[in-house]
C-alpha cells in the first residue's frame, strides 16, 4: 500500500505575530496529541511583509505557554510557491480572505484552498478578530476560537 503524502496547511492573519502563529502552534499540539503530526506540513504566515522576521507577540507567547504550548516561529510573508504547495490556507477574517484570493490569480497552477479558519467554529463565529491592540484576554480569546476551529477542521480533513 503506497504512503499518502502529508496534507498541508498555512494559517495566515495579516502581520503573522497574533492569531496565526496561534493558529499553527494549537494545530501542531492537536496533531501531535493525536499521533497524525507526521500525516500534516504546517506553518503560518502574513499577507503583509510588516514583521518578517520577528517572533510571535509577546502575549501570544505568553497565552500559548499559559497552555502548555511552545513555539519558535519567525514571522514570514505569504508567497507564490505556497499557493502551489500548501493544500489549505486557513486566514483570519475577510481582508486577509481578499488579499490572498486576489494573490493566488497571480499564481498559475494554484491548488491551495483559501477559507476563514472561522468557518470551522462550532459556535459559528466566522471572524476572529486581530487582538494586536486588546488586551491578553483578546489573545485568550483568539486561542480558546483557534482551538475549537482547529479541533473540526483536523477532524474534517482528517
Amino acid at each position: 500500500m503506497a504512503e499518502q503524502a502529508p496534507k498541508s496547511v498555512l494559517f495566515v492573519c495579516l502581520g503573522n505575530i497574533c492569531r496565526s502563529p496561534i493558529a499553527e502552534a494549537v494545530f501542531r499540539k492537536l496533531v501531535t496529541d493525536q499521533n497524525v503530526s507526521d500525516k500534516w506540513v504546517i506553518d503560518s504566515s502574513a499577507v503583509s511583509a510588516w514583521n518578517v522576521g520577528r517572533a510571535p507577540d509577546p502575549r501570544a507567547v505568553s497565552c500559548l505557554r499559559n497552555h502548555g504550548i511552545d513555539t519558535a516561529h519567525k514571522a514570514r510573508q505569504v508567497t507564490k510557491e505556497d499557493f502551489v504547495t500548501f493544500d489549505y490556507m486557513l486566514c483570519m477574517d475577510e481582508s486577509n480572505l481578499r488579499d490572498l484570493t486576489r494573490k493566488s490569480h497571480q499564481v498559475n497552477n494554484s491548488k491551495a484552498k483559501i477559507e476563514l479558519l472561522g468557518s470551522y467554529d462550532p459556535q459559528k463565529q466566522l471572524i476572529i478578530e486581530d487582538p494586536y491592540y486588546g488586551n491578553e484576554s483578546d489573545f485568550e480569546t483568539v486561542y480558546q476560537q483557534c482551538l475549537r476551529c482547529c479541533r473540526a477542521f483536523l477532524e474534517k480533513a482528517h
